[in-house]
């Protein structure tokens, strides 16, 4: 839980404590077919450098005890994903005698 500390007007202290949660990017299957997408709480938020500039990045923890570090725009999944014909995933099946065309 990340708890930010704000002195007040007054001289008082308020803590002010945000939450954040993402959704378990971690796969259970070996396909990549299944995702375990449990709220996985952000324990700690962090700036990482890189040749491209900085990147905001967290760890993050599920329920299930799946734990990842890394940049958020690599911790985020795209729920539906876009599959093209004759990509792994895609509704299209090739006829009988359509192989290698």
């Amino acid at each position: 839980m990340a708890a930010v500390a704000r002195i007040t007007a007054t001289g008082g202290a308020t803590v002010v404590s945000e939450l954040m949660f993402l959704d378990c990017p971690a796969y259970l299957d070996a396909a990549g077919a299944r995702r375990c997408a449990l709220p996985a709480e952000v324990e700690y938020r962090y700036v990482q450098a890189s040749t491209d500039g900085p990147l905001e990045s967290a760890t993050i923890r599920c329920p299930s005890g799946h734990w990842f570090n890394g940049p958020i725009e690599f911790l985020t999944w795209a729920k539906t994903r876009a599959t093209r014909p004759g990509q792994p995933g895609s509704a299209q099946r090739a006829e009988p005698g359509q192989a290698g065309r």
